[in-house]
């Protein structure tokens, strides 16, 4: 049973194919120059075959809070997520969302020169001109009221969201809407994940933005919580 994602009717990137894949619990919106589901769907069905595979031998690899130490021959997916938790601390399944758009989205990339995956909130991204994320962040003023702006120097980019408050993702913070910005998008994820446990009222932006923003290969944050909001690094914000 899939939750409806009310925010993809916002989505409208302009010249794209999108299309919707499926796979028991991934649910991928994805837009490119043409209609790729075949091939996002195989590249889905490899992923998680991977993912599943090894989580069935290394059950602590999916049920860790804490990094996890994997092998050099374990599948690619498998080393940069738990590259990505031992960055930001946390477990490796906090960037189970942005690893798969990432790997779905640059598998796609030899079938398209623009790609844009998200998968649960969590966005790879590749694109030719400027592009606008609109943030959501729950019942907050700010929700659905901001935008991100990249420009086409940013990309290939990860642009990931955690909150304390919406959807079924752990987190131990109070925060609306906590979003990361990386290259990496397993990153992006991770480190959404562990500001966001640190952000438990609104006088934690600040400290939270300094230590996320001390994370290697961290490019920038925004921080949402009530009626506050704190951006830190390559954060450009638009609002209409």
């Amino acid at each position: 049973m899939h939750e409806e994602r009310t925010y993809r009717k916002l989505m409208r990137p302009d010249g794209l194919a999108s299309f919707t894949v499926i796979e028991n619990e991934s649910d991928l919106h994805i837009s490119a120059e043409s209609n790729l589901e075949q091939n996002a769907r195989l590249a889905l069905l490899e992923i998680r075959s991977q993912l599943c595979g090894y989580i069935s031998c290394h059950p602590e690899f999916g049920s860790s809070l804490v990094p996890v130490r994997v092998a050099s021959s374990a599948p690619l997916i498998i080393q940069k997520m738990a590259q990505a938790a031992s960055i930001a601390n946390v477990g490796p399944m906090a960037s189970v969302a942005g690893a798969v758009a990432e790997f779905v989205g640059k598998s796609l990339l030899k079938n398209s020169d623009e790609v844009i995956v998200e998968n649960g909130g969590d966005l790879f991204i590749k694109c030719k001109d400027a592009k606008k994320v609109l943030v959501h962040a729950g019942d907050s003023a700010f929700s659905e009221k901001l935008s991100i702006v990249l420009q086409p120097s940013d990309y290939p980019t990860g642009v990931c969201t955690s909150s304390g408050k919406i959807g079924h993702s752990l987190s131990f913070g109070k925060a609306d809407a906590v979003v990361a910005l990386s290259r990496n998008t397993c990153l992006a994820d991770a480190a959404a994940t562990a500001v966001a446990n640190k952000v438990k009222c609104t006088q934690d932006i600040e400290s939270a933005l300094s230590w996320g923003m001390d994370l290697p290969g961290i490019s920038g944050l925004l921080i949402i919580i009530d009626d506050k909001l704190g951006a830190s690094g390559n954060i450009s914000l638009y609002r209409p």
